[in-house]
Order: C-alpha cells, then sequence, then structure tokens
C-alpha cells in the first residue's frame, strides 16, 4: 500500500508544466509568466501634471500668497490625451487636467484650489516650487526593465502593469483542458426522476466545478455506463482532444468496477493508497499523446478529497503554479477525533481563525457518503497514519478550502 506522499510524488513526477502560449491579456487572468516581462515604455510616458490646475514657470510665482497674489494671463489650455503645442513664457500660464502633458516651459503646476479658475487671466494666491504636482517622465518604470518575472501569477493588478507597459499579449502557462468522466448505470441526470436503484449524478458536477476552482478549463462533462467497451471509447476520444482526465467510480475491487478493468493494461496503474477515505486510486498516461488520467473512487467525499490530494496539485504543476499543494495551517481541535492505524486521515472540519489562532471543528459525518456534511467544511484535518487519536485541544494540521470566507474572516 503507498502512502500519499508516495503516491502524490508519483503524480507530480509524471505531469509536466504546459508549454508556453501567447494570449490577450483577458484571457492570461490568473495564468503563470512564461518569460519576463521588459517595460516597452516608459511610466510616465511623458512629463504630465497630478492636479488640475495651471502650468507656470516657477519663478513667475514665488511670491505669491494668500492677500498678495500674482495674476498671470492665461494663454492656453491642455487637456488629458492633447499635446501641448504652445510653450509657456515668462509670465504666462497655460491651463491644464490631471494626465496631460507639460507644456514646455513650464516647471511646475499650480493646482486649481490655490487660484480663481480663470480663464483668461488667473490670480494665484500661493506659490509652486519647481517640480511641484509634475509627474516626471520614467518616474514609475523605465522602458527596458524588467517589470514582471516569469513565474509570476498575473492577477488584476500585474495586468493592469503589463498593459500599461506596452503589452496586449503575453506569454503564458495555458490552462488545462480537463475532462471529467462519471461511471456508472445508475446515474441519471439532476432535475430527472429517479427510478428505484438510481442516483443523480453529483461527483461529474462536483469535479468540473474543482476544476474551474483550480484554474482550468472543463472542456468534456461525460457520464458513461458500467460497460468496458463504453470506458475504453469515451477515454480514447477524449485522449485526443483534452489535456487530463478525471474520472469517478470503478477503481475498487466490486464486479462491475469497469475503469479499473478496461484501463489497467493501458497505461493507468491502480493502487491502494493508505489514506481514509480514498483509499483506491488510479493514475497514468493514456492515448498517443500521453494525458494524465486520475482514477478516482466514486463515493463523493472520497472523490473530492482524491480530487484536492492528488489532481489538484497535478493541474497547478501543469500551469506552473507553485506551490503545488495547499497551505499547511495549524489548528486547536475542538473535539477528539479517531483515525484509522496506518492510515492518513483527511477529515472534514469547519475552520475559524479567532483572536489565538485557528480552531478546526469536525463535522458530524466522516463517511465517504455524507455530502451534506462535506458541504459544510470549509477545511481539512490531516491525522498522520501513526496516530489513532487525537484530544480535543490539540494542534493539528489544517487545510483551507476554498468557498466560504465568512467562517474564516
Amino acid at each position: 500500500m503507498r502512502s500519499v506522499a508516495e503516491h502524490l510524488r508519483a503524480v507530480l513526477d509524471t505531469v509536466r508544466t504546459a508549454p508556453p502560449v501567447r494570449l490577450p491579456l483577458p484571457e492570461a487572468l490568473g495564468l503563470v509568466l512564461a518569460e519576463d516581462l521588459v517595460a516597452r515604455v516608459d511610466l510616465p510616458g511623458f512629463d504630465n501634471s497630478a492636479m488640475d490646475g495651471y502650468a507656470v514657470r516657477a519663478a513667475d510665482v514665488v511670491a505669491a500668497a494668500a492677500g498678495s497674489p500674482v495674476t498671470l494671463p492665461v494663454v492656453g489650455e491642455v487637456a488629458a490625451g492633447a499635446t501641448a503645442d504652445r510653450e509657456v513664457g515668462p509670465g504666462e500660464a497655460v491651463r491644464i487636467m490631471t494626465g496631460a502633458m507639460m507644456p514646455p516651459g513650464a516647471d511646475t503646476v499650480v493646482k486649481v484650489e490655490d487660484t480663481d479658475g480663470g480663464t483668461e487671466q488667473v490670480r494665484i494666491d500661493a506659490s509652486a516650487p519647481a517640480g511641484l504636482s509634475v509627474r516626471p517622465a520614467g518616474e514609475d518604470v523605465r522602458a527596458g526593465t524588467v517589470v514582471l518575472a516569469a513565474g509570476t501569477v498575473l492577477d488584476a493588478r500585474r495586468l493592469a502593469l503589463a498593459a500599461a507597459t506596452g503589452y496586449g499579449v503575453v506569454p503564458v502557462h495555458p490552462r488545462p483542458r480537463v475532462a471529467v468522466v462519471s461511471t456508472g448505470a445508475e446515474l441519471v441526470p439532476p432535475g430527472e426522476p429517479l427510478s428505484p436503484g438510481q442516483i443523480h449524478d453529483s461527483n461529474s458536477h462536483m469535479l468540473a466545478a474543482a476544476v474551474v476552482e483550480t484554474g482550468c478549463t472543463v472542456a468534456r462533462r461525460v457520464t458513461v455506463g458500467d460497460t468496458v467497451e463504453e470506458v475504453l471509447a469515451v477515454v480514447e476520444e477524449l485522449a485526443g482532444d483534452v489535456d487530463a482526465i478525471v474520472t469517478s467510480g470503478g477503481v475498487s475491487m466490486g464486479a462491475y468496477d469497469v475503469v479499473k478493468e478496461a484501463l489497467r493494461d493501458r497505461g493507468v496503474e491502480f493502487v491502494q493508497v493508505a489514506m481514509q477515505p480514498g483509499k483506491p486510486q488510479g493514475f497514468g498516461p493514456v492515448g498517443e499523446r500521453g494525458v494524465p488520467l486520475f482514477g478516482l473512487p466514486g463515493n463523493p467525499v472520497s472523490s473530492y478529497v482524491s480530487f484536492e490530494v492528488f489532481v489538484r496539485p497535478a493541474l497547478r504543476t501543469m500551469m506552473g503554479l507553485q506551490p503545488a499543494t495547499r497551505p499547511v495551517l495549524t489548528a486547536r481541535l475542538t473535539q477528539a477525533l479517531r483515525s484509522p492505524a496506518g492510515r492518513t486521515q483527511i477529515a472534514r472540519a469547519v475552520a475559524t481563525r479567532t483572536a489565538t489562532g485557528w480552531e478546526a471543528d469536525p463535522v458530524w459525518g466522516q463517511a465517504s457518503h455524507f455530502v451534506a456534511d462535506l458541504s459544510r467544511a470549509n477545511a481539512f484535518v490531516v491525522v498522520p497514519p501513526d496516530v489513532t487519536q487525537v484530544d480535543a485541544g490539540a494542534d493539528v494540521e489544517l487545510w483551507l478550502l476554498g468557498g466560504d470566507e465568512s467562517r474564516v474572516g
């Protein structure tokens, strides 16, 4: 029987980061830069005004003060986006808007609040030393400097920087296109009536959502029956089209575990992992392209836990995201928890951040079919295989899951 760490290592040693592609900025959100981005322009690209006001020569307003104003003729106006086409001579002023190019000759800006707002001539009630309210060209970024390094995750702020420095298309590691396959003749789409012995297909919806939450694209979501022929046909079709396949069900020791029967001689290794839930696991490359296939157990909780422990790190690795696994925190357990000897338990819990640190309250139903209790949980408590009892008040390893911010704020 493999340990959790051994099976995860086998998975991560197999998958590879996707080769770079060039994508428009709107499609690159959340992706990892594959190359350094070097600024193509200065930021700002020209000297410009930080205020609405008047561009003047500092020497002409050095004596201006409340009760002793200086009055200057207004000889022009510059709006943002316009070219400053007239030089400011001695004893002159030009109206200027925030972000507008500084006109030649001017070296400072008097903000409009320190004037009477005149359009033909302006009364200036305060001095403005040279450089006041002026944004010099290149003050933020110089052209030719690295502004975003390879390996950077592109969020909204970094996309803004890429755009501002001249990039409309960026080199990134793309989102894997993932197919999700639920197996079982008993599965019926949600919303349709059930006959005796049938259940609604929740796994494909759960796993597809988990794929999207990881940052990938669900290329296909498929339900197949309990024959080897059906499974093989679907997997062979998908392997030529997607970057990863995630199946649920059919990987254990039963008579109708068709995923195992169909794929064990076609590159997929089926093993038992020393964890609860999620003991039966399948993984391996399929098709001519060697597309990684993850064969997960069919019980919903086992399937979700397996996705978090093995599939999510693999997909993140394919995207170039690091770390591949969720951050490990420490939490205080609020109630005692028993764990099976020799197996890592991944217990579902409600985590709460308190004034003294994190607390973890295990949900009541830890069985692999308790979907309602899975939905309540926002964290995993990880109990090592050599521990069979964790007392209330003990420190435990905690993985925070995505979703419910109300309990982790």
